[in-house]
């Protein structure tokens, strides 16, 4: 499939890169996850179904990641929220649709609540809301908590690459501004979420303790039984575009 045109967004002393297509609305805005990029299958897949079907799209990577500039080891959910916020703000105009991925469920959510009158409507894939606390630090040994108290970072093995994750104090501290799992959240569109039973990384029972939190009217909750964290099997891709088509409308 490949890239477009791939441009790039001054934010904050940083060069976001960014694909757009003007199309019909509700543009469509992809938000990747935690140490991913505008590369991914599942963003690729989307990009070609929008330029198919002459819809609004617009995909980019956060700063420190992929083609932006900037440090990864920078990056706060603020931080990281504030790129996706000046994305949406420069390069759309009218409704959009956020579809977000892992990490980028939580900044759909925390940037549908930001501009709450442009965003129509919401895919979640596996959406890893808190992350930083409940699948982070709720989950670390003492050893663990200790070492990213004193040191400020800490180093874990990655199952989806072979260059490790460094994880920082400051993202910990920073995520605990934005955590949205303590009361319900308001929202008048849709909102699909996708999750896999098999999901070793966000589960099950995770995602749908957020459900819980949304209005039960607006959800579709669709489970696939042996679906694990990147859902990008044809079959998952088939799903994502579904969904997509759902929200289009």
């Amino acid at each position: 499939m490949g890239f477009g045109q791939v441009e790039a967004l001054q934010h904050e002393g940083v060069s976001l890169a960014y694909e757009r297509q003007e199309g019909a609305a509700p543009t469509f805005v992809w938000l990747g996850g935690f140490k991913s990029d505008m590369a991914g299958t599942k963003a690729e897949t989307l990009a070609a179904w929008a330029r198919d079907r002459g819809q609004g799209f617009v995909r980019f990577d956060y700063s420190g990641h992929g083609r932006s500039g900037g440090q990864f080891e920078d990056g706060t959910i603020s931080r990281w929220l504030g790129d996706a916020l000046a994305v949406i703000d420069k390069l759309t105009a009218g409704p959009l649709a956020l579809v977000g991925s892992s990490m980028g469920g939580w900044l759909a959510l925390l940037a549908a609540r930001a501009r709450a009158e442009r965003v129509a409507g919401l895919l979640l894939i596996a959406p890893a809301t808190d992350f930083t606390e409940r699948l982070m630090w709720d989950t670390f040994n003492a050893e663990g908590r200790r070492t990213i108290q004193v040191v400020g970072r800490l180093v874990e093995a990655s199952q989806y690459s072979p260059e490790p994750n460094v994880l920082t104090m400051a993202l910990i501290e920073d995520g605990r501004r934005h955590l949205l799992m303590d009361k319900p959240y308001p929202f008048d569109g849709p909102i699909h979420i996708l999750q896999g039973a098999a999901d070793p990384d966000v589960p099950e029972a995770h995602v749908r303790a957020l459900a819980a939190l949304l209005p039960a009217e607006r959800v579709t909750f669709e489970l696939i039984p042996d679906g694990d964290h990147r859902l990008s099997r044809p079959q998952d891709l088939a799903r994502l575009l579904a969904a997509a088509e759902r929200l289009a409308r």
